[in-house]
């Protein structure tokens, strides 16, 4: 039976009214002297009135809008030159995936502070990168998971209700892609199997509670279902990752996201639009239409995309369509974990998702 490592949680995890003063607590019993907080520009207009009471012996600096290569040699540096001890992410998921990248090469703690609840990034010890352009380049897996990681519910309630959405679309793959990645096993490590159920359980958090989870955010409402339904975003889909490893991470659906990436067109839509759609494409490409009947209405209710469209692709339509279909069966691409298909195969599927998406 395969073994692999398991990194299930980050050291300590803290979800309510006041978080944030347990994650300066721990700070100062460690007698750290100073550390870097990274942060973004939008959102730390926000988060600001949160951060600033908390008097943090902090080194404050905005991020460059893109999680790259790049920009993590800058941190660094920054680190580096002055003697730095620790790094505190306060934002979303690219500025998170920059302070695992910078703690994990210099082995030094770093903490977390989601603005969004948008994706997994807090909870999982990998990093997404990009280009400068924005163009997806490929993931990094570390040891360590995140030392702290407080959500203050205040803060990601207020926050555009776009994310919370996307955040939906894109934990929701997280059952489509390990249900399809675990199901084949004839045995089934245990932590394979938390992962399998894990997955189970974010779905049906989504699908039971998402509607009204986004409803009571658009509303300022830090509801049970808004708590719950961002939870599940964070710590449970961050969980299927960290049980079940290769099969409870990316499959059909990040890759379509990856892919769509090099149309421009797709830039300004957030991350987990674009993973929704791919799970839609995912499931016609296997044939599971069925399943994708049922998730329309959802989608739709939700404003979650399905079809190209949605993702800003009007122009150049077939054209678009090919360099999306080619740039997903490249080599290495998480497609090929749930099978063997060719590009007019896949082309084929997305045309004809196209065509039932706007007969709905």
């Amino acid at each position: 039976m395969e073994t692999f490592p398991v990194q299930g949680a980050p050291n300590i995890y803290r979800c309510h009214d006041g978080a944030l003063y347990e994650l300066k607590e721990a700070i100062y019993r460690q007698r750290f002297k100073q550390g870097l907080l990274v942060h973004g520009l939008e959102s730390w207009q926000v988060a600001e009135r949160f951060i600033e009471p908390l008097e943090l012996p902090v080194e404050k600096i905005a991020y460059n809008g893109e999680c790259t290569k790049e920009e993590v040699e800058r941190l660094i540096e920054i680190v580096q030159t002055n003697d730095l001890e620790f790094v505190v992410a306060v934002g979303g998921g690219k500025i998170i995936d920059l302070a695992k990248s910078v703690g994990n090469q210099l082995n030094i703690p770093f903490l977390v502070v989601p603005t969004l609840a948008s994706n997994c990034a807090a909870w999982t010890p990998l990093s997404v990168f990009y280009d400068v352009s924005g163009q997806f380049i490929g993931y990094e897996v570390y040891d360590n998971n995140a030392w702290f990681v407080a959500i203050e519910p205040e803060l990601i309630l207020d926050s555009p209700t776009a994310y919370f959405r996307a955040g939906i679309g894109d934990t929701l793959a997280k059952w489509y892609e390990a249900e399809a990645l675990i199901a084949p096993l004839e045995k089934r490590p245990v932590a394979v199997d938390i992962a399998y159920q894990t997955a189970k359980l974010s779905k049906d958090v989504l699908i039971e509670e998402g509607t009204q989870a986004l409803a009571d955010q658009q509303s300022n409402q830090a509801s049970d279902a808004f708590i719950r339904v961002s939870e599940t975003i964070i710590m449970v889909g961050g969980m299927v990752g960290g049980f079940g490893e290769r099969y409870g991470r990316i499959a059909g659906a990040h890759t379509i996201h990856n892919a769509l990436t090099t149309l421009d067109e797709t830039h300004d839509h957030l991350h987990g639009d674009k993973v929704a759609y791919g799970i839609l494409v995912q499931l016609a490409l296997v044939g599971a239409h069925d399943e994708v009947n049922r998730l329309m209405p959802y989608y739709k209710e939700l404003g979650l995309p399905v079809c190209l469209a949605d993702l800003g692709v009007t122009d150049q339509f077939d054209s678009a369509v090919d360099r999306v279909a080619r740039a997903a069966l490249k080599p290495g691409e998480s497609i090929h974990f749930i099978g063997s298909f060719t590009h007019e195969a896949l082309k084929e599927t997305m045309l004809t998702l196209e065509t039932s998406s706007q007969g709905e």
